[in-house]
């Protein structure tokens, strides 16, 4: 959550007047590298979104994450949805192992019933766009996908391409906004 691009994320969405509760998963929390059996980052995404609920009661919730705290969202939200949470939004979502393409830890997302946006690079190598495409076409209306040219899956982009890291994260910001927008009111 102290990572310079959630900072960086946190901190442009406040400038577009969209509000952000950062947390950390356990094992981030207690400095292990191996990351949290899925029922207790499951938990740690339940106890965030509860605690967002009570900062802010009434307020539209999206929840979300970038990577492993995306697809842990996700998933809680497959087996019993969050209270209170219109839409998903994953900041590189790690579709596959890196080098090993493969929609296997997508098939949750087939039971999630609420938008879902995904911001993927497509030099993302946990995201093979020959595998993610497909995966959002499948999944219908629900899931919309925006790509974010020469981005790896940490948003970053090499100096030959002439975008800066900083362009491509704002340039993926306007995206969320602007979907979030139009998924709290669709008439607009």
């Amino acid at each position: 959550m102290a990572h310079p691009f959630m900072r960086s994320v946190a901190d442009e969405l406040s400038e577009r007047g969209i509000a952000t509760l950062r947390y950390q998963f356990p094992y981030m929390e207690e400095g292990r590298k191996r990351p949290d059996q899925p029922k207790t980052a499951h938990a740690a995404v339940r106890a965030a979104v509860a605690q967002a609920s009570r900062l802010v009661p009434g307020l539209s919730l999206l929840a979300g994450g970038k990577s492993f705290g995306g697809r842990m969202t996700s998933q809680a939200q497959a087996a019993v949805p969050l209270q209170g949470v219109f839409g998903l939004v994953f900041l590189g979502f790690p579709l596959h192992p890196a080098g090993h393409p493969s929609r296997e830890r997508a098939k949750h997302l087939f039971d999630v019933r609420i938008p879902m946006l995904f911001l993927q690079g497509t030099r993302d190598t946990l995201a093979d766009l020959s595998e993610l495409e497909p995966l959002c076409a499948a999944l219908g209306p629900r899931a919309t996908l925006k790509l974010f040219r020469e981005a790896d899956h940490s948003f970053h982009v090499r100096a030959r391409t002439g975008l800066t890291d900083a362009q491509i994260r704002g340039s993926m910001l306007d995206a969320f906004a602007a979907w979030m927008d139009a998924v709290i009111d669709p008439s607009s």
